[in-house]
């Protein structure tokens, strides 16, 4: 099974890398953009016999910071985009 994993900055959390971007886009010229955050994704592939639970667990332990961070766990069906 695959999933994926998005983890952001939890909201009032400063993001320099997100203020970053955003700098940068509008140096380039873009406009409009009010606000940028910047996350990561992470993508594994599980057996079917790991749990959600288990799935949570990893995040909770080690792929998100809870004192910062907030994390969205997906399940990506066969076929789709990888």
């Amino acid at each position: 099974m695959k999933i994926r994993i998005f983890v952001t900055l939890k909201n009032g959390v400063l993001d320099p890398q997100g203020k970053a971007i955003h700098h940068s886009l509008e140096g380039l010229g873009f406009s409009g953009i009010n606000d940028v955050r910047s996350g990561r994704l992470i993508e594994m592939d599980v057996d079917d016999n790991v749990s959600d639970n288990d799935i949570d667990a990893m995040c909770r332990k080690l792929l998100a910071n809870m004192v910062i961070e907030n994390y969205h766990i997906e399940k990506v069906s066969e076929g789709a985009d990888t």
